[in-house]
């Protein structure tokens, strides 16, 4: 067959969460940087054509991710990646670090050590450090150290179609607003999905109106990414909802969400150095998020997350793109991808 293109992806899920690692065919992307190379795929036609590729229908679908292996620039690491989404492309994660981490384990493209593995994975967002629970070949558990988390504002006002309500923005990787779900006359649960998922795409590009948010230290992550939803449950644990761009929610409870979330938590005076607690996503899947330690980002007081939970390799599949294709550049459409599908970037 004389395919123009051909990628191999491995099938993983973090707890519900796909994130696809493509371990083969991934072209080389410019940048002398992982942030750079993010920069390129969000910027250039051909970075856009790319994440269009393997995102878009008929080869991709709204559901999960695809993680695009690149060579680390920092010699300390065993590899980088970079998050392609519908939308864009992102620079870090928590559930598509514990996916890529348990790809190159189970894969062996990085030699597994039991009962132990550290692998060091380069983001765009910096340096991410896994810790794999390892037996009998298997990549049983991965613990994150995730790139230091940093309030940008708590208790902001914005007014909606459900009044006044007030929300926090806060950094865990990429930028979060996060609400409390009960503003929106919603719980987290999967019956509320598609009503949550529309709340969050309405308050997402409201707050990215009002509040533009910027890294101090890498311009190359701006913007709110994601708006997760927060709520207790009766056991204490959080229970989140992340909302993603065209409309859907988020199956784990998501890494940097409960980063960002956990240095809100800090700086209200909720958790302290050593806390460890359970956060539960919509479809019930736990992570153990963890407050390792205190530094700072530029000027703002920050902490330094872990997220714990499990990844699962459940297939294998090649990608090719036949060089005469009419529907190469992919599509989306809203019966399935919701009513934003149409604005989609590229």
């Amino acid at each position: 067959m004389r395919w123009k293109r051909t990628m191999q992806l491995l099938d993983v899920h973090a707890e519900g969460e796909i994130g696809k690692v493509a371990i083969g065919g991934v072209p080389k992307i410019p940048g002398l940087t992982t942030a750079d190379k993010l920069a390129w795929l969000n910027s250039d036609p051909k970075g856009q054509e790319l994440r269009r590729f393997l995102c878009l229908e008929p080869r991709g679908n709204p559901i999960g991710s695809v993680n695009l292996l690149v060579p680390p620039s920092d010699p300390s690491a065993d590899a980088a990646f970079i998050i392609l989404q519908p939308d864009q492309a992102h620079a870090s994660s928590g559930s598509n670090s514990i996916c890529v981490t348990t790809a190159l384990l189970e894969s062996g493209m990085v030699e597994m050590q039991e009962p132990e593995t550290i692998v060091i994975l380069e983001t765009a967002a910096g340096l991410v450090r896994a810790k794999a629970t390892c037996r009998d070949g298997r990549c049983e558990r991965v613990e994150l150290t995730m790139v230091p988390s940093f309030v940008a504002a708590l208790d902001v006002a914005l007014d909606t179609r459900w009044g006044q309500i007030t929300l926090d923005l806060a950094y865990g990787g990429v930028f979060y607003a996060l609400v409390d779900v009960g503003q929106v006359g919603l719980t987290i649960e999967k019956h509320n999905a598609a009503a949550l998922v529309a709340a969050g795409m309405e308050l997402k590009a409201a707050v990215n109106a009002a509040y533009p948010v910027v890294h101090p230290e890498i311009p190359a992550v701006s913007g709110v990414a994601y708006v997760m939803f927060r709520d207790r449950d009766p056991d204490g644990a959080v229970r989140t909802c992340t909302t993603m761009w065209p409309g859907r929610a988020d199956r784990s409870p998501c890494g940097t969400g409960n980063s960002a979330n956990l240095a809100t938590l800090h700086a209200r005076g909720l958790v302290k150095e050593g806390d460890v607690f359970t956060s539960r996503s919509i479809i019930g899947s736990e992570f153990q998020v963890g407050l390792k330690g205190l530094t700072k980002v530029g000027d703002r007081p920050a902490v330094i997350p872990t997220i714990s939970g499990r990844g699962f390799t459940f297939g294998q599949q090649t990608v090719a793109l036949d060089p005469f294709d009419p529907l190469a550049n992919g599509f989306a459409m809203t019966d399935v991808w919701g009513p934003s599908a149409g604005d989609i970037p590229g």
